[in-house]
């Protein structure tokens, strides 16, 4: 350790060099991380929200809740501890200029997925809605008058709930009535049963009886089949994880350069009766070093982007998972180095001085 140490600091220049590699990668593996969990959290926050164990939906419908239709009475609550009708439907909203993509939830007012009021009031008249709070931060207000795409119906805004967007899109939570008003129309008289699925809680969904058209699907199985939401988590994780390999390849190439043109010096110091094993471990130590000091910076680097990123951009820093990442990223510096290892334990002190 003092060896590797004290040639550090007489090589400031060259190990400040691929120190400040090691941030930049650490910093982007942390970043990306952040991106994945945003991102992950902004495509479910409303399901996690119902604190449910799983949903009932149509077999026929690929586990996808806007593809799923079904009546009220399809159900009745056989072997569930608790049980709401959900009516989903995706929609754009807009007051004047603002607009919005959202997605409306059609709910009963007294059932388990009815939100906690952050500011206003509840919903208790047809018309009347309340929003995820993601809406007053694009300036929306309580009181706003909604356009909806597609439809002649006028929402009112008349409070906001927090973490309630469903597959990115600011949630609405209104009463069945108003959303069958806005999905069908002057038909809506004719649909007035018309659910997307059933939201349930219970230790054992087995136990759960549905007929044959329905399926009950748990909620992390519903959550991994929201559109895209798999394919996004995957696309992020495997760049973090291809980061991981360059990392190592990038250190490794670095360390043998700079170990290639020690080799004379290290002869020396073997014909001086230095083991190989002795230096090994110094280049080794020299790593770990690196490493560490690389890994710490880019992590107080990312901590202190997140301070100043807009609240447009879907970045949530989960530290058990940075830390995780930056474990793995000091290994993998480590194990790099273990190419140069091999180096200086063949070294031929003869013929390394030129003897």
């Amino acid at each position: 350790m003092f060896l590797a140490w004290k040639e550090i600091k007489y090589n400031k220049l060259r190990y400040t060099l691929i120190t400040g590699v090691l941030v930049l990668v650490s910093y982007l593996v942390f970043f990306l991380s952040g991106l994945a969990n945003g991102l992950e959290q902004l495509n479910r926050e409303a399901v996690d929200k119902w604190n449910a164990d799983g949903i009932i939906l149509t077999e026929e419908s690929d586990i996808n809740l806007p593809r799923s239709n079904m009546n009220i009475d399809d159900f009745n609550g056989k072997g569930v501890e608790a049980y709401a009708a959900l009516g989903q439907l995706n929609a754009i909203a807009s007051v004047g200029e603002r607009q919005s993509n959202v997605s409306i939830f059609g709910i009963k007012e007294d059932k388990l997925i009815m939100p906690d009021v952050t500011e206003g009031e509840s919903f208790s008249e047809k018309g009347e809605v309340i929003a995820d709070d993601t809406l007053q931060e694009e300036g929306f207000q309580i009181g706003d008058e909604l356009e909806i795409s597609s439809s002649d119906t006028v929402l009112t805004i008349v409070g906001f709930t927090d973490n309630a967007r469903f597959n990115a899109a600011p949630v609405l939570y209104t009463n069945m009535d108003t959303l069958q008003q806005v999905r069908f129309g002057e038909a809506a008289d004719n649909n007035e049963g018309v659910v997307n699925g059933f939201v349930v809680r219970g230790d054992n969904l087995a136990d759960v009886s549905v007929d044959d058209e329905l399926q009950v699907v748990e909620t992390s199985t519903f959550i991994e089949n929201l559109p895209g939401y798999t394919a996004q988590n995957l696309t992020l994780t495997f760049m973090i994880y291809f980061l991981f390999i360059i990392s190592a390849v990038i250190l490794a190439i670095f360390l043998y350069v700079l170990t290639i043109q020690k080799v004379s010096m290290f002869g020396v110091m073997k014909a001086q009766g230095i083991p190989g094993k002795y230096l090994a471990k110094s280049v080794v130590a020299q790593t770990f070093q690196l490493a560490v000091a690389g890994v710490a910076i880019g992590f107080l680097l990312t901590i202190l982007t997140g301070f100043f990123l807009p609240a447009a951009v879907p970045v949530a820093f989960d530290y058990l998972t940075m830390l995780l990442y930056g474990l793995v990223l000091i290994a993998v510096s480590v194990l790099g180095a273990f190419i140069s290892v091999r180096t200086i334990v063949k070294i031929d002190p003869l013929k390394a001085i030129g003897g």
